[in-house]
């Protein structure tokens, strides 16, 4: 099982990139370092220039110079994963589009009360330097190589973190599968036969605001018109999802990477079957607004000889309540992890300690498959090796100690396919709902534009 899941993985790509040289996009969400080769202001001439503000995000400001990095950083990054560089007005642009949304993103969250502790920056800077075969040392040394201290590091993570876990509270947990639409799906899969077909894609998403006018509406479709014919000219699609596209990947050419059957809404389904590699489709109309999609490659996968991987793990579960406050059930878990640490049989202290069923059988879980959890307690089980025990990890059920008992492959069973498949549902439904409740937030925000000022 992949260890290093979102949203860590644009973050650790410019760490492996600095080891390997692989070609990898940067992430909107990344703050990333000036050029070797550009000067900063001071040593361009001797003097320092003056910024200014760029944007005002409702209390808070962007300034030239941080979007210069940010902007320096994601042209190196496209340039060095062989890509066109961009037009400097359109990289600037679209660089500003996505730091203000990091912004308003990292506001909300912060006034919601998610908090990212050292503990849990910690345990995620070690996973991404082990899953770059790299020491703690090692580590550093390649983000100093890259221009990037590990303080600049952290402090991107634990932001790409609390945007992570802001999403999972206010996005994901409310997305809804119905039996209905499992059963389509699994009936869909039958008549496709037992080889599951994968698309690679790459798409540009001219967003239609919410209650848009016919003017409005007609305006935007006109714009994914252009979109499609400047595709249809030959220009590199990398610039035209730069120059077009409001989705986030827009700067990393719009790509969506392999996206199974069940992860493609119905209409960008029907409409790329029809397509052969390199196609691209005609302009489609969906809630969010219009998009234009190429189908770069397929592939097979076969699913039903699939295992999945299966984790049997305990926990020792402390609810939050009048009296108590976070901090204190940290610390409360802190001296039980401890004391399992030293010696002292973890199902004694579960029995006594924790606040759920599972106390009496000594916090035993059972065989846990992937889905069966909540995101942000599968993915601390998922950073363990068998034995290993968590930091405190907060849940929406209150803050838990884990440890990975075992691991093992189970083959697909009906429930288990059904559980396949109703995941595949829930991750494209939630990728659909988060693109509509940024617009919300964005709408919802003070934002003010100073970029074409001087």
């Amino acid at each position: 099982m992949n260890r290093l899941r979102a949203p860590f993985a644009a973050l650790a790509a410019v760490a492996l990139l600095a080891l390997s040289g692989t070609p990898n996009p940067v992430s909107a969400q990344q703050t990333v370092p000036l050029r070797p080769d550009r000067p900063t202001p001071s040593a361009a001439a001797g003097v320092v220039a003056v910024d200014r503000i760029v944007a005002v995000v409702n209390d808070q400001v962007i300034t030239l110079r941080e979007l210069e990095e940010r902007a320096a950083g994601v042209a190196a990054q496209i340039r060095r994963g062989g890509g066109q560089s961009l037009p400097e007005d359109t990289l600037r642009r679209q660089v500003l589009e996505r730091m203000v949304n990091d912004l308003i993103q990292a506001q909300l969250a912060k006034e919601t009360g998610v908090r990212i502790d050292d503990a849990m920056v910690d345990k995620t800077v070690q996973r991404i330097a082990e899953d770059n075969g790299m020491s703690p040392d090692n580590f550093r040394a390649a983000l100093e190589r890259e221009g990037v201290t590990l303080a600049k590091f952290r402090d991107d993570l634990r932001s790409e973190l609390a945007i992570a876990r802001l999403r999972e509270r206010e996005v994901d947990s409310a997305v809804i599968v119905t039996d209905a639409e499992v059963d389509t799906e699994l009936a869909r899969q039958a008549r496709d036969g037992a080889a599951e077909v994968e698309f690679k894609l790459r798409h540009v998403l001219v967003g239609v605001p919410p209650q848009a006018s016919p003017e409005q509406v007609e305006s935007r479709r006109r714009r994914a018109v252009q979109a499609l014919a400047e595709l249809r000219q030959g220009k590199p699609f990398a610039e035209v999802a730069a120059a077009f596209s409001d989705a986030p990947d827009s700067l990393q050419g719009g790509d969506l990477g392999w996206r199974s059957a069940a992860r493609l809404p119905p209409l960008f389904l029907d409409a790329i079957r029809r397509l052969k590699p390199g196609g691209i489709t005609d302009v489609l109309r969906s809630a969010n607004g219009f998009h234009v999609i190429r189908l770069d490659e397929t592939r097979s996968a076969q699913r039903a000889a699939e295992a999945i991987a299966q984790t049997r793990a305990r926990h020792i579960l402390i609810r939050g309540r009048e009296g108590l406050s976070d901090s204190e059930i940290r610390e409360r878990l802190a001296r039980l992890r401890a004391r399992v640490a030293g010696g002292e049989p973890f199902e004694e202290l579960a029995r006594v300690h924790s606040d759920d069923g599972s106390a009496q059988m000594g916090g035993d879980l059972g065989w846990i498959s992937p889905g069966d959890t909540v995101p942000e307690f599968e993915r601390a089980m998922d950073a363990l090796k068998p034995g290993e025990l968590s930091q405190p990890v907060q849940s929406p059920f209150g803050w838990h100690l884990i440890q990975v008992v075992e691991r093992r492959s189970e083959a697909l069973t009906e429930d288990r396919k059904r559980a396949a498949a109703r995941q595949a549902i829930r991750a494209r439904k939630a990728d659909e709902a988060y693109q509509d409740w940024l617009r919300q937030q964005r709408d919802r925000a003070f934002v003010q534009l100073r970029l074409e000022e001087r």
